[in-house]
């Protein structure tokens, strides 16, 4: 998917040159956008990664990531631990507004509030976290972009939703790029979820500033 073309569809005196993706673990940024990331190499991408920055491995495969996705980036240590005990928004906000480098951006993009599988709250905490930033102003973009999949209450790996206002099929060449970061730079197992549910094709929920 070419941005400026997505973009000239609807509006063209609009161009994307500068996307914030924000997101609350290492690999969310591929899983969910790791094709358009990659099919974009003209823009100038900054992933925020809302946890795990006391993760030495973890950590370090991110910043690779990074690399391969031509992109640039930083990470929090937003608590993620296996208790999943929510955490205040003003907690998440707050981290957001640390990490970012800028607070303007042609595009922003982050989870869905009903998360992209049943269920992780550090997803859901994210996508309200970024939503209430945009909605008062405190991060400023024309268009805000929420992932778009689901997983039918469990009943099958994550899948993108074709009637979102954006879907598109990744080419075999930039989905294998994909894939690889998944299971070469963050070392997932053929036979992981993460590499199971590795999309071909990516969707997103788009909302419009005024």
């Amino acid at each position: 998917m070419n941005l400026d073309q997505q973009t000239d569809e609807r509006d063209n005196k609009h161009s994307i040159k500068s996307v914030a993706v924000i997101v609350a673990h290492p690999d969310d940024e591929t899983l969910w956008a790791g094709g358009l990331i990659l099919s974009n190499p003209s823009t100038l991408w900054f992933i925020v990664c809302l946890s795990r920055k006391s993760d030495k491995e973890r950590a370090t495969r991110f910043y690779q990531a990074l690399k391969d996705l031509g992109s640039e980036g930083v990470m929090g240590d937003l608590d993620d631990g296996p208790t999943q005990k929510p955490v205040e928004n003003k907690v998440i906000e707050d981290l957001i507004m640390e990490l970012l480098p800028q607070r303007n951006y042609d595009l922003i993009i982050t989870h869905n509030p009903s998360g992209e599988y049943t269920r992780h709250l550090r997803h859901e905490e994210t996508s309200n976290a970024v939503i209430r930033l945009w909605n008062t102003d405190q991060i400023v973009a024309r268009e805000l972009w929420t992932f778009a999949y689901e997983d039918g209450d469990k009943s099958y790996y994550p899948r993108p939703i074709k009637n979102s206002t954006i879907y598109q099929q990744l080419t075999k060449q930039t989905w294998f790029r994909k894939y690889r970061i998944i299971t070469e730079t963050y070392g997932f197992e053929s036979d992981s979820w993460e590499a199971l549910t590795t999309p071909q094709a990516e969707a997103f929920q788009q909302f419009s500033g005024e």
